[in-house]
């Protein structure tokens, strides 16, 4: 497959469980080996299911929508296919003999991957903000930096009593006023 310079989301085969473990591992070499600018995007969908406990009351879980399969969205190369598929839990790329076919335009709206897109890229450092979704819901702290590229965005909140850096996705969060 020759290089391609759009980045196009491809897809991930990994072992089961492992999805979540993948994904944070691949952000970590993203940042480790200054990857900004070729992979754009992991996304390990999930979507939230109710069980009943034995004792009547109901709990809200996260399940994988599809169990050892991980998103990702990224301008093809050589060096990154060896990168991608080096890292623990990844088994391969789907695609003829383990090369990477990249998603249809079809595929990437019925998956819901092109909404990912539309983002707020007006956080400046130094801005108040409160995280509306994610574990850390409820919490504010102060932007220390912003990826465009990556919709990442750096804040640091006050937990357990210490300044703590988190990095959040553009849709975690949301301007506070003044």
């Amino acid at each position: 497959m020759q290089n391609v310079k759009t980045p196009l989301w491809y897809i991930l085969h990994t072992y089961t469980s492992y999805e979540s473990k993948v994904e944070k591992s691949l952000r970590n070499l993203i940042d480790n080996n200054g990857l900004q600018e070729q992979i754009f995007d992991i996304v390990v969908p999930e979507y939230e299911d109710i069980i009943e406990k034995e004792d009547g009351k109901r709990k809200v879980i996260q399940r994988k929508k599809f169990p050892g399969y991980v998103f990702i969205k990224m301008i093809y190369s050589d060096r990154l296919w060896y990168l991608v598929t080096q890292t623990n839990g990844v088994t391969g790329f789907v695609g003829p003999a383990g090369r990477p076919t990249p998603l249809t335009e079809a595929e990437i709206k019925r998956l819901g991957l092109e909404h990912r897109e539309i983002v707020d890229l007006d956080f400046m450092p130094g801005e108040l903000v409160k995280v509306v979704n994610g574990p850390l819901e409820g919490f504010t702290g102060t932007v220390e930096s912003v990826s465009a590229e990556r919709k990442k965005i750096k804040v640091i909140v006050s937990m357990f009593g210490r300044e703590t850096p988190v990095e959040l996705d553009f849709e975690q969060v949301e301007r506070m006023a003044n």
